[in-house]
């Protein structure tokens, strides 16, 4: 079969038939096929034999190095170039997808034809052999490529390791938080939609003998939102042991929240001074979820103060509010994680599931508590990742 015009004149142009006569090699090509290739045409495909060395005379082709085809794993092959050679030349199956990105025209040189008559001709070794030591040269310098981003990949995954163990460190994650108390349960769980996260919650007793408590959430998740946690965490127990009272702390906390913030990060946060002794619990927010409270089985949202985002406002104000806890009284805190992770079907957990929790398991063990609510969250979305990180703190006066 004489071939179709070639997209040059002649065929002296393509590397494999450098410095080949052209009436020769035209004569030599009269019986081999240019074949015209559709976008999405596979020209070869992993598993199959294959003894046709194609050379690319026009569109594109693209050599897929997964059999999913995977963007971030392919080669553009040149017009020119040679495709098909190693399988051609060894008679092994087709170990990569070729296939046509746009339409393409393909010179088709069959085996035998090949190493009877083109192959002898001056020249097409040598050149042949300058492909394939071209081809293996790429190919290796991919495998180093590939190598080296995998080393890359696994120092950073051990460094985030050691990022989620120095943060997890960071949170007081002992279930309860003071066992020798009686008085008072405090216990706490931080579930990270990635390695490291942005939630964060503290409880610790001040100079005078009151019981600090905290829940807050920065704005996104990963490695950006896991350092401000980090320097939220440090600021507060350093302001808390000074504070007078929750407004002033978070006064303060925004104003160092503000400096050199250029991520534009924010801080939501709810934390309080809790009197062990009488139950007066003196509480302030900056913009986060509503606490419920749990007082005899009965459920309701604990009525906040107004107050802004910290670190975005420099001159924000917040405001005092205050209630009495109970003996029993239990305290709900949580981020909006919880609320807003979604099962298959798009649909959020919301806070029924835990308020319906709440009223029936409320004077169980907390630890008992969060299982509980953990093993929900679960369920619902069938074990999946998170979208959000999930953050509960729970405190019950005894």
């Amino acid at each position: 079969m004489a071939p179709s015009p070639s997209p040059r004149r002649g065929y002296r142009w393509i590397p494999l038939f450098s410095g080949v006569e052209e009436d020769l090699l035209a004569r030599r090509l009269e019986r081999c096929e240019v074949r015209r290739l559709g976008a999405g045409t596979d020209l070869l495909r992993p598993g199959e034999p294959n003894d046709t060395i194609y050379v690319l005379l026009s569109g594109e082709l693209m050599v897929y190095l997964s059999p999913e085809a995977r963007s971030d794993q392919r080669i553009p092959v040149a017009v020119g170039e040679c495709i098909g050679e190693f399988s051609a030349i060894d008679q092994q199956p087709v170990s990569a997808l070729v296939r046509c990105e746009r339409e393409a025209g393909v010179l088709c040189l069959q085996g035998p034809y090949f190493w009877r008559h083109l192959v002898p001709l001056p020249g097409v070794a040598r050149n042949l052999m300058r492909g394939l030591t071209q081809r293996a040269r790429t190919a290796n310098r991919l495998t180093l490529e590939a190598l080296r981003e995998r080393l890359e990949l696994e120092h950073l995954r051990r460094e985030l390791d050691l990022a989620r163990q120095i943060q997890s460190g960071m949170l007081p994650l002992a279930e309860p938080l003071f066992p020798e108390r009686e008085d008072l349960e405090v216990c706490g769980l931080v579930e990270p939609a990635a390695s490291v996260g942005g939630d964060l919650f503290d409880a610790f007793f001040v100079a005078d003998g009151r019981l600090f408590v905290c829940i807050g959430d920065v704005s996104g998740h990963g490695v950006s939102a896991a350092l401000l946690m980090a320097r939220t965490i440090g600021l507060l127990r350093s302001l808390a042991m000074n504070a007078g009272d929750p407004a002033a702390l978070l006064q303060n906390l925004n104003a160092s929240l503000c400096d050199g913030n250029e991520t534009s990060l924010f801080v939501t946060l709810f934390c309080g001074f809790l009197d062990p002794a009488t139950g007066r619990l003196v509480y302030s927010n900056a913009g986060h979820c509503p606490p419920l409270l749990v007082t005899g089985g009965q459920v309701a949202d604990l009525p906040l103060p107004r107050g802004p985002l910290a670190g975005v406002f420099r001159q924000a104000s917040y405001a005092n509010s205050e209630t009495q806890l109970q003996p029993g009284d239990l305290l709900f805190s949580y981020t909006d994680g919880i609320t807003e992770a979604e099962n298959a079907a798009g649909q959020p957990f919301g806070l029924a599931g835990c308020e319906q929790l709440l009223r029936a398991h409320h004077h169980r063990h907390l630890p008992e508590i969060l299982d509980a609510i953990r093993s929900d969250l679960h369920r619902f979305n069938s074990g999946a990742d998170l979208d959000d990180d999930c953050t509960l703190l729970l405190l019950r006066r005894c």
